[in-house]
């Protein structure tokens, strides 16, 4: 019999109560309702199965772990005298470096021996199901090894020992998966941070890592977490996406990567800009398969995340303080640092303080082409912010001095959005055009303009060029690219979608998305002629002023 048929029998083998025939074998044992009974007695074999398998991997844990390494002194059968010999640090007791393949054999001769030796009889269903959770506690992170596995999953959401959220396709649902407790939570954050040296505690109780293959972890505990220990994962694709798959996605048009490829090619400076989960690393990962191969490239992130595939990268990721408060490197610490390494371009995973001044002094100081990704809502937003990050590098600079840093260092600024349904879109693509008097102005190349839901909740519509070409078409063209007009919708646009800009015609005002019209320009007064018919020639007064000739 196997050990479920076991152990329900040993729940069941209580007296029956006269006169309930068979039913009151499972409902005598406490006298309770069969709706009662039931789920009590799933929760004695759950509990009497994680203490099999807690029981079965510390027996493994002990089988794997090589014994302790002697002192010297002591294997010669002499005292341990020599200073130096009472200095050297002993050796720590790790299990033995071996590859994958082998240690998962080993684990799984090891689990046929433990079963034997204690007659634990097991279905082979059940011996499959333990084996794969024991090694995945020991080799891998426990629960979340299905979920790591499905490609259609992207985020993994923990609250506490017993709730589990994906996200799949921009919606979240819950699993059936658990944790066995909070110890055993806090076990697989462990082993998620210990190969990166991070640590989480009470005095530190949040951080952000990553799992080997890149995907993001933020996690975050008692007694800031008042649930339990949560455990955020966002997930990346085994194989980075290209442009093909975005364009499949609807994420992206291919008009829309004919201009952005030309961008990166001539070197223009972009800021993906969006809210979060909004797509904004993976688009900014094709936008860098654009860069050439023979390009100096210099990452910096608080997490590694980007997966650039050019041979001559420079990652650099910061570190947190230690224990002590000591030993800590920021973001801006790391892109001062990376204006010394003489990079060719230099891509900021996420821009969120006072590195931002640092970033745009790169970019108008020689290092073109330069890219990174900033929470905001719009692409306006994302200008307000830049200036607000800037003040909080500290160096009380003037705000037009600000602005005319961000006019001269941003090209583009590319927005995304997650909507509605889940699907994330490029919704705006802007070009910085300068300063006008004292405010950013901008215009619009592209847009996304939604007609309405699908029967299924889907958006529908489309992103489409506004008709205006940008200035930098220029550059474009002199880095060798020529690009159709019908690109930017020129002489393909109906009447009532002619080309509009976007002004802050103050620091507080809203942009303006009317078009320019007649009002806009009101007419010159005619002045008078001589009698001679011709108008006098303008002559500069000693204050500067024009004065017209003598009549």
């Amino acid at each position: 019999m196997s050990l479920l048929g076991r152990l329900q029998k040993g729940s069941t083998q209580d007296e029956e109560p006269s006169g309930e025939g068979k039913r009151g074998g499972l409902t005598g044992l406490l006298g309770r309702s069969e709706a009662q009974a039931i789920p009590d007695r799933q929760t004695q074999l759950g509990e009497r199965r994680r203490e099999l398998k807690r029981r079965i991997q510390a027996r493994l844990l002990e089988e794997l772990r090589p014994p302790a390494r002697k002192p010297r002194a002591q294997e010669r059968g002499k005292p341990q005298t020599s200073p130096k010999d009472r200095e050297a640090p002993r050796e720590p007791r790790k299990l033995q470096l071996e590859s994958e393949a082998v240690l998962r054999q080993r684990i799984q001769t090891l689990f046929d021996q433990i079963l034997a030796e204690e007659q634990i009889l097991l279905t082979r269903p059940e011996r499959r199901q333990l084996l794969d959770e024991v090694i995945a506690d020991i080799l891998g992170f426990g629960p979340l090894e299905p979920l790591l596995a499905d490609e259609a999953t992207s985020d993994i959401l923990v609250i506490g020992p017993h709730k589990v959220y994906v996200d799949r396709g921009g919606r979240l649902y819950p699993t059936t998966i658990q944790f066995d407790d909070m110890a055993h939570l806090m076990h697989i954050i462990e082993r998620i941070l210990s190969p990166l040296g991070r640590r989480v505690d009470e005095s530190s109780p949040m951080v952000d890592a990553r799992l080997p293959d890149g995907s993001r972890v933020h996690v975050i505990i008692p007694p800031v977490a008042l649930d339990g220990p949560c455990l955020t994962i966002r997930k990346f694709a085994t194989i980075p996406y290209v442009t093909e798959d975005l364009i499949r996605f609807g994420t992206l048009t291919p008009q829309l990567v004919e201009f952005l490829r030309a961008a990166v090619a001539a070197r223009l400076n972009i800021l993906v800009s969006g809210g979060s989960s909004s797509g904004k690393t993976t688009l900014l990962n094709v936008l860098s398969s654009f860069i050439g191969a023979d390009e100096r490239i210099v990452t910096i992130e608080s997490a590694a995340e980007l997966q650039l595939q050019q041979p001559h990268l420079v990652r650099l990721e910061t570190r947190p303080a230690n224990i002590e408060g000591e030993g800590q490197l920021t973001v801006r610490d790391l892109m001062i640092n990376a204006l010394r390494m003489r990079p060719d371009r230099i891509i900021v995973g996420e821009v969120r303080g006072g590195e931002a001044l640092d970033l745009l002094q790169a970019m108008n100081t020689g290092v073109e082409g330069s890219m990174g990704t900033i929470h905001a809502n719009s692409p306006h937003d994302a200008i307000s912010r830049l200036e607000v990050m800037c003040m909080m590098a500290g160096m009380n600079l003037p705000i037009r001095a600000l602005r005319e840093q961000i006019a001269a260092a941003v090209d583009l600024i590319v927005q995304m959005q997650r909507l509605r349904d889940g699907s994330r879109k490029v919704t705006e693509i802007c070009e910085v055009e300068g300063l006008e008097g004292d405010s950013v102005m901008l215009s619009t190349l592209f847009e996304w303009e939604q007609r309405g839901l699908d029967a299924e909740g889907r958006a529908i519509g489309e992103i489409r060029p506004t008709g205006l070409v940008p200035r930098a078409i220029e550059q474009i063209e002199n880095a060798g690219i020529h690009l159709s007009p019908a690109v930017f919708g020129v002489g393909v646009l109906p009447a009532e979608r002619r080309p509009r800009k976007e002004f802050r015609a103050a620091p507080d005002a809203e942009p303006s998305l009317r078009p320019p019209s007649d009002a806009d320009f009101p007419p010159l007064e005619e002045k008078p002629l001589t009698p001679g018919g011709d108008e006098p020639p303008p002559t500069l007064s000693a204050g500067g002023g024009e004065q017209g000739g003598e009549g």
